[in-house]
Protein backbone atom coordinates (compact mmCIF):
# COMPACT_ATOMS: atom_id res chain seq x y z
CA UNK A 1 0.00 0.00 0.00
CA UNK A 2 0.92 3.18 -1.00
CA UNK A 3 1.82 5.30 2.60
CA UNK A 4 3.71 8.90 1.62
CA UNK A 5 3.96 10.79 -1.84
CA UNK A 6 6.17 13.62 -1.88
CA UNK A 7 7.94 15.49 -4.78
CA UNK A 8 11.07 17.56 -4.83
CA UNK A 9 13.50 20.34 -6.90
CA UNK A 10 16.43 18.60 -7.10
CA UNK A 11 19.02 21.10 -7.51
CA UNK A 12 17.79 22.32 -4.04
CA UNK A 13 15.84 19.48 -2.45
CA UNK A 14 12.75 22.05 -2.49
CA UNK A 15 9.52 20.54 -1.44
CA UNK A 16 7.17 20.99 -4.52
CA UNK A 17 4.26 18.92 -3.63
CA UNK A 18 3.13 16.11 -1.22
CA UNK A 19 -0.43 14.06 -0.63
CA UNK A 20 -1.66 16.01 1.94
CA UNK A 21 -3.82 12.81 3.53
CA UNK A 22 -0.38 10.73 3.61
CA UNK A 23 0.51 9.27 7.04
CA UNK A 24 -2.53 9.67 8.67
CA UNK A 25 -3.36 6.02 9.52
CA UNK A 26 0.38 5.92 10.52
CA UNK A 27 1.71 7.35 14.37
CA UNK A 28 5.17 7.85 12.91
CA UNK A 29 4.77 9.69 9.74
CA UNK A 30 6.68 12.35 10.82
CA UNK A 31 9.74 10.14 11.59
CA UNK A 32 9.45 9.25 7.80
CA UNK A 33 8.70 12.61 6.02
CA UNK A 34 12.08 14.08 7.78
CA UNK A 35 13.96 10.93 6.26
CA UNK A 36 12.44 11.98 3.02
CA UNK A 37 13.87 15.25 3.41
CA UNK A 38 17.20 14.28 4.36
CA UNK A 39 17.24 12.15 1.33
CA UNK A 40 16.08 14.96 -0.68
CA UNK A 41 19.50 17.15 0.71
CA UNK A 42 21.56 14.53 -0.18
CA UNK A 43 19.75 14.53 -3.86
CA UNK A 44 20.43 18.09 -4.07
CA UNK A 45 24.16 17.50 -3.18
CA UNK A 46 24.83 14.99 -5.72
CA UNK A 47 25.52 12.57 -2.89
CA UNK A 48 22.82 9.42 -5.01
CA UNK A 49 22.96 10.32 -8.44
CA UNK A 50 21.36 6.84 -9.86
CA UNK A 51 17.61 8.19 -11.57
CA UNK A 52 15.91 5.44 -9.85
CA UNK A 53 16.58 3.66 -7.05
CA UNK A 54 14.37 1.94 -3.99
CA UNK A 55 15.57 2.42 -0.51
CA UNK A 56 14.46 -0.02 2.53
CA UNK A 57 13.52 2.32 5.84
CA UNK A 58 11.94 -0.52 8.67
CA UNK A 59 8.83 -1.90 7.89
CA UNK A 60 8.74 0.08 4.63
CA UNK A 61 10.43 1.18 1.58
CA UNK A 62 11.33 4.44 -0.37
CA UNK A 63 11.03 4.21 -4.10
CA UNK A 64 11.52 7.21 -6.10
CA UNK A 65 12.83 8.12 -9.78
CA UNK A 66 14.40 11.50 -10.50
CA UNK A 67 13.34 13.56 -14.46
CA UNK A 68 13.97 16.67 -15.79
CA UNK A 69 15.91 18.19 -12.38
CA UNK A 70 12.58 16.62 -9.67
CA UNK A 71 12.05 13.56 -7.50
CA UNK A 72 8.94 12.05 -7.74
CA UNK A 73 8.83 9.71 -4.38
CA UNK A 74 6.46 7.46 -3.04
CA UNK A 75 7.07 5.03 0.86
CA UNK A 76 5.65 1.49 0.61
CA UNK A 77 4.99 -1.40 2.45
CA UNK A 78 7.60 -3.44 1.47
CA UNK A 79 5.14 -6.64 0.70
CA UNK A 80 3.74 -3.33 -1.75
CA UNK A 81 5.25 -4.86 -5.85
CA UNK A 82 8.07 -2.59 -6.77
CA UNK A 83 6.64 -2.63 -10.22
CA UNK A 84 3.21 -0.68 -9.19
CA UNK A 85 4.94 1.75 -7.18
CA UNK A 86 7.15 2.67 -10.03
CA UNK A 87 4.71 2.70 -12.32
CA UNK A 88 2.80 4.80 -10.06
CA UNK A 89 5.48 7.62 -10.14
CA UNK A 90 5.42 7.02 -13.81
CA UNK A 91 2.08 8.45 -13.77
CA UNK A 92 2.99 10.97 -11.05
CA UNK A 93 5.95 12.31 -13.21
CA UNK A 94 4.31 12.77 -16.53
CA UNK A 95 0.71 14.72 -14.95
CA UNK A 96 3.10 17.21 -13.16
CA UNK A 97 5.35 17.66 -15.67
CA UNK A 98 2.23 18.46 -18.11
CA UNK A 99 0.92 21.14 -15.63
CA UNK A 100 3.73 22.60 -14.43
CA UNK A 101 7.27 21.68 -16.41
CA UNK A 102 7.64 25.13 -17.24
CA UNK A 103 7.38 26.55 -13.93
CA UNK A 104 9.38 24.23 -11.96
CA UNK A 105 12.83 25.93 -12.24
CA UNK A 106 11.20 29.57 -10.68
CA UNK A 107 9.28 28.08 -7.93
CA UNK A 108 9.89 30.15 -5.33
CA UNK A 109 8.46 28.87 -1.75
CA UNK A 110 8.04 25.16 -0.61
CA UNK A 111 5.15 23.21 -1.51
CA UNK A 112 4.14 25.82 -4.98
CA UNK A 113 2.31 23.37 -6.50
CA UNK A 114 0.01 21.92 -3.78
CA UNK A 115 -2.89 21.49 -5.80
CA UNK A 116 -1.00 18.56 -7.45
CA UNK A 117 -2.31 16.39 -4.09
CA UNK A 118 -6.02 16.33 -6.07
CA UNK A 119 -4.09 14.26 -8.73
CA UNK A 120 -1.51 12.52 -6.08
CA UNK A 121 -4.96 11.38 -3.99
CA UNK A 122 -6.85 10.51 -7.28
CA UNK A 123 -4.30 8.13 -8.42
CA UNK A 124 -3.19 6.70 -4.96
CA UNK A 125 -6.53 5.08 -5.40
CA UNK A 126 -6.37 3.50 -8.67
CA UNK A 127 -3.00 1.85 -7.04
CA UNK A 128 -4.03 0.90 -3.55
CA UNK A 129 -5.36 -2.41 -4.93
CA UNK A 130 -2.97 -4.93 -6.29
CA UNK A 131 -5.92 -7.44 -6.93
CA UNK A 132 -7.38 -5.44 -9.39
CA UNK A 133 -8.06 -6.05 -12.95
CA UNK A 134 -5.63 -3.08 -13.56
CA UNK A 135 -3.18 -3.50 -11.60
CA UNK A 136 -2.49 -6.98 -12.33
CA UNK A 137 -2.14 -6.52 -16.17
CA UNK A 138 0.47 -3.49 -14.99
CA UNK A 139 2.20 -6.66 -12.82
CA UNK A 140 2.09 -8.38 -16.03
CA UNK A 141 3.61 -6.20 -18.48
CA UNK A 142 6.58 -7.30 -19.16
CA UNK A 143 7.83 -3.93 -21.23
CA UNK A 144 8.33 -2.32 -18.32
CA UNK A 145 11.15 -4.13 -15.88
CA UNK A 146 12.53 -2.77 -12.74
CA UNK A 147 14.82 -5.60 -11.70
CA UNK A 148 17.73 -3.95 -12.13
CA UNK A 149 16.18 -0.73 -9.87
CA UNK A 150 19.22 -0.93 -7.21
CA UNK A 151 17.84 -1.23 -3.79
CA UNK A 152 20.11 0.30 -0.63
CA UNK A 153 19.65 1.00 3.34
CA UNK A 154 18.59 4.55 4.52
CA UNK A 155 21.00 4.15 6.52
CA UNK A 156 23.74 3.38 4.46
CA UNK A 157 22.52 6.48 2.00
CA UNK A 158 22.38 8.79 4.92
CA UNK A 159 24.95 7.96 6.16
CA UNK A 160 26.97 7.92 2.55
CA UNK A 161 26.05 11.93 2.62
CA UNK A 162 26.52 12.68 6.17
CA UNK A 163 30.35 10.78 5.24
CA UNK A 164 31.03 13.05 2.54
CA UNK A 165 29.70 15.91 4.71
CA UNK A 166 32.69 15.16 7.19
CA UNK A 167 35.27 14.80 4.20
CA UNK A 168 34.27 18.19 3.17
CA UNK A 169 33.85 20.24 5.81
CA UNK A 170 37.33 18.33 7.47
CA UNK A 171 38.83 19.38 4.21
CA UNK A 172 38.05 22.78 4.26
CA UNK A 173 39.07 22.82 7.86
CA UNK A 174 42.55 21.64 6.80
CA UNK A 175 42.53 23.96 4.36
CA UNK A 176 42.13 26.88 6.57
CA UNK A 177 44.86 25.76 9.49
CA UNK A 178 47.12 25.30 6.41
CA UNK A 179 47.00 28.74 6.11
CA UNK A 180 47.34 29.85 9.84
CA UNK A 181 50.55 27.71 9.94
CA UNK A 182 51.67 29.05 6.96
CA UNK A 183 51.48 32.45 8.46
CA UNK A 184 53.05 31.26 11.46
CA UNK A 185 55.37 30.15 9.76
CA UNK A 186 56.16 33.14 7.69
CA UNK A 187 55.86 35.64 11.07
CA UNK A 188 59.06 32.65 12.69
CA UNK A 189 61.21 33.16 9.88
CA UNK A 190 61.08 37.06 9.70
CA UNK A 191 61.78 36.77 13.32
CA UNK A 192 64.27 34.66 13.05
CA UNK A 193 65.78 36.96 10.13
CA UNK A 194 65.55 39.80 12.74
CA UNK A 195 67.22 37.89 15.32
CA UNK A 196 70.06 36.74 13.34
CA UNK A 197 70.91 40.10 11.36
CA UNK A 198 69.88 42.66 14.33
CA UNK A 199 73.29 42.55 15.74
CA UNK A 200 75.18 43.06 12.54
CA UNK A 201 72.81 45.88 11.56
CA UNK A 202 73.24 47.65 14.77
CA UNK A 203 77.42 47.64 14.41
CA UNK A 204 77.34 48.38 11.06
CA UNK A 205 74.43 51.47 12.07
CA UNK A 206 77.73 52.12 15.02
CA UNK A 207 80.44 52.35 12.84
CA UNK A 208 78.57 54.61 10.18
CA UNK A 209 77.77 56.78 12.78
CA UNK A 210 81.93 56.48 14.30
CA UNK A 211 82.79 57.62 10.85
CA UNK A 212 80.18 60.26 10.23
CA UNK A 213 81.19 62.00 13.59
CA UNK A 214 85.29 61.67 12.89
CA UNK A 215 84.49 63.22 9.38
CA UNK A 216 82.63 66.12 11.21
CA UNK A 217 85.32 66.80 13.81
CA UNK A 218 88.16 66.45 11.23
Amino acid sequence: MVKLTMIARVTDGLPLAEGLDDGRDMQDAEFYKQQVKALFKNLSRGHNEASRMSVETGPYIFHYIIEGRVCYLTMCDRAYPKKLAFQYLEDLKNEFERGYGNQIETAARPYAFIKFDTFIQKTKKLYQDTRTQRNIAKLNDELYEVHQIMTRNVQEVLGVGEKLDQVSQMSSRLTSESRVYADKARDLNRQALIRKWAPVAIVLGVVILLFWARNKIW
